[in-house]
C-alpha cells in the first residue's frame, strides 16, 4: 500500500473504553471518535502493558515493555525506581526527527523528571505534571491573550479521610468557559502547530508526527456547568462489580478503596462521579473535534493516519475503587483503540490482543523505519488492512507499585485472567462467566488444571522476555520442567540439565 506520510497521534489519560458510543455506550457523547471508529479500525482488546501514566508511557516511546526500560513509576508517588529514560535507549521520536519528521507534543508529557519532550525531540510547550497545570505560563497567557477568566472551582466532591478531613479531590465544577478549559488551549495549540506543520509538509515537502496529549478524563473531573451536568445521574447504570466484597481477594484492593474514601460517600455520589466522568469524555470529544475539522482544511486527512488510545483505564468506582492501582481488571487494563489509515478499509474490528506498545512499531512502519527497533512491540497495519495474521491469543501486561512497591504479572487469555501476586493471594477470573471478576477461582480444586496450564504459560513467555519475575515462580508453583539452576549459582547445573518429568 501507499504509506500516508503523517501521523497525528490522539492520546487521553485514565480513559475507559465503556466511555465510547463506538465500544457500545448508548448514553455517550462522543461522535468524533466514533466517526473514526467507523472510518477506521476498532480494536475490542487493545491492553495497556501497565496500568499507570509514566510506565506507560515510556513504553509507547521506547517500545519496551515496562520491565526492560525500567521507569516503573509516577515521579509523584515514586517508591525508588529510577525516573527518566536511560541514556541511549531507542526513542521512535528521535527516529522519526533523523528521517526528517517534524515531530509536536502538545499536552502531557509526564514520561520523566528531568528530560523533557524537548529532549527527545518534540516541538511543543513544556507541561510537566500528572494533571490540568493550570498555572503553567503558556495557559496563562492564551488566557491573557483571548481575554478569558482564570480557573476557579466549587462543588467539589471528595470523601472523608479517616482524621474526618476532606479526602482525594475527585470532582468539581469549574468557573470558566469552554473557551478557556486547558482541553480548549491544548487542541488550540495542537490546530497552531497543524498549520505550521502543513505548510512545511507542501514546501519542501516535510512530513510530521504530532501527538495531542490531554490531561483528562484523568481524575479529578473538573468541568465547566456545560459537561459537568451534561448527563443525569439518574440515567447512570453502576458497574455490577460495585458490589465487591473483597473476599478471596488480596487485601490491598480493599486498603485501597479505604485510600480513596469509597465508602465515606453515598452511592448517588458515584453515579454523579460517573456521569461527570463522561462528561469529561464529551468535552475532549469535542476538541479533537477541532482538531479533525482543522485536519480538513488543511486538505491533510488523505495523507495522514490518526490514532487514538490512552496510557490506561480507570476505575470510577467499579470494584468500589477510584483512579488505577495494585488491581489487574478490565477496568484499567482494556482499553480504547482506533487507528485509521487512509486507503485502508472502514469499519474493521479486531479482537486480536494488542498493545499500546504495538504503536511504536505501527509508526515506525508508516515512517519507512524498521519497526523492529521497537524490541516489545508489532506493527498493527495488517490488522488494521482487514489481513490475516498470525497473531498471540494472549496478553501478558506487568506493574510495579504506586504509592508502594507492588510486583504483579498478569496472563489474559480469551477466557481467564491470571494474576500473580507474590505477597498475596493469586487470582484467577473466568471471564466468560464473569466478566465483572466478581469470583476469584484460583483456589477452587475444579480449577487446578485450568491454573496449571495458565502459571506454566505465564512463566514460559516470562522466561523467554528475560522478565525475572519468574524466578519467584520457579519455586512457588508448578511451571513444569525447571532446565537451570534456580539459584543461578552455576555450582549445581548438572542436576537439572536434561531433567525431565515425564
Amino acid at each position: 500500500m501507499t504509506k500516508p506520510r503523517n501521523i497525528l497521534f490522539l492520546m487521553t489519560d485514565q480513559h475507559r473504553a465503556d466511555t465510547l458510543g463506538a465500544y457500545g455506550n448508548e448514553l455517550a457523547a462522543t461522535p468524533v471518535l466514533d466517526e473514526l471508529a467507523r472510518t477506521g479500525a476498532r480494536f475490542d482488546r487493545w491492553y495497556t502493558p501497565t496500568a499507570i501514566c509514566t510506565p506507560a508511557r515510556a513504553s509507547l516511546l521506547t517500545g519496551q515493555a515496562p520491565f526492560r526500560h525500567k521507569v516503573l513509576a509516577n515521579h509523584e508517588r515514586n517508591v525508588g525506581y529510577i525516573e527518566d529514560i536511560p541514556e541511549g535507549m531507542f526513542t521512535f521520536s528521535t527516529a522519526l526527527r533523523e528521517k526528517g519528521y517534524n515531530c509536536g507534543l502538545i499536552g502531557k508529557w509526564h514520561v520523566g523528571t528531568e528530560k523533557t519532550a524537548g529532549d527527545f525531540g518534540f516541538d511543543g510547550p513544556d507541561l510537566p505534571g500528572w494533571h490540568n497545570p493550570v498555572d503553567n505560563p503558556d495557559y496563562l497567557a492564551y488566557l491573557a491573550e483571548n481575554d478569558l477568566p482564570a480557573y476557579e472551582i466549587s462543588d467539589r466532591i471528595r470523601g472523608t479521610l479517616p482524621s474526618g478531613g476532606p479526602g482525594n479531590l475527585l470532582a468539581a465544577r469549574l468557573h470558566q468557559p469552554v473557551e478557556a478549559t486547558f482541553e480548549y488551549y491544548l487542541a488550540t495549540r495542537a490546530i497552531e502547530t497543524l498549520e505550521r506543520y502543513a505548510a512545511d509538509a507542501r514546501d519542501p515537502g516535510k512530513p510530521f508526527f504530532l501527538a495531542l496529549h490531554f490531561f483528562g478524563p484523568h481524575l479529578p473531573y473538573i468541568l465547566p456547568d456545560e459537561f459537568f451536568d451534561l448527563f443525569d445521574p439518574a440515567d447512570i447504570e453502576l458497574p455490577r462489580s460495585v458490589a465487591e466484597t473483597f473476599q478471596g481477594k488480596p487485601p490491598v484492593q480493599k486498603n485501597y478503596s479505604a485510600h480513596w474514601t469509597f465508602d465515606t460517600m453515598p452511592i448517588e455520589t458515584t453515579r454523579k462521579l460517573i456521569a461527570v466522568y463522561w462528561g469529561y469524555v464529551a468535552l475532549i470529544d469535542q476538541q479533537i473535534g477541532r482538531v479533525m475539522e482543522a485536519m480538513e482544511r488543511l486538505g491533510l486527512v488523505d495523507d495522514t493516519a490518526v490514532f487514538f488510545t490512552c496510557d490506561h483505564g480507570e476505575f470510577t468506582g467499579s470494584h468500589r475503587l477510584h483512579d488505577k492501582g495494585p488491581a489487574m481488571y478490565e477496568d484499567i487494563y482494556r482499553t480504547p483503540g482506533l487507528l485509521r489509515v487512509p486507503g485502508q478499509p472502514a469499519g474493521v474490528v479486531r479482537d486480536e490482543f494488542v498493545s499500546l506498545l504495538d504503536c511504536t512499531a505501527t509508526i515506525l512502519e508508516l515512517a519507512d523505519l524498521d519497526p523492529k527497533q521497537a524490541v516489545d512491540s508489532r506493527s498493527l497495519l495488517p490488522l488494521v488492512g482487514g489481513q490475516e495474521a498470525e497473531w498471540d491469543d494472549y496478553i501478558v501486561c506487568e506493574f510495579h507499585g504506586h504509592h508502594f512497591p507492588y510486583p504483579q504479572r498478569m496472563l489474559r487469555t480469551k477466557r481467564y485472567k491470571l494474576v500473580v501476586n507474590p505477597d498475596s493471594v493469586n487470582e484467577l477470573y473466568d471471564l466468560e462467566i464473569d466478566p465483572d471478576e466478581l469470583l476469584n477461582h484460583y483456589e477452587l480444586p475444579e480449577m487446578k488444571e485450568v491454573r496449571t496450564q495458565l502459571i506454566r504459560r505465564l512463566y514460559a513467555v516470562l522466561r523467554e522476555r528475560g522478565d525475572n519475575f519468574y524466578h519467584w515462580m520457579t519455586s512457588m508453583y508448578d511451571v513444569g520442567d525447571v532446565a537451570y539452576d534456580p539459584t543461578l549459582s552455576g555450582l549445581d547445573e548438572a542436576t537439572y540439565q536434561g531433567a525431565s518429568r515425564d
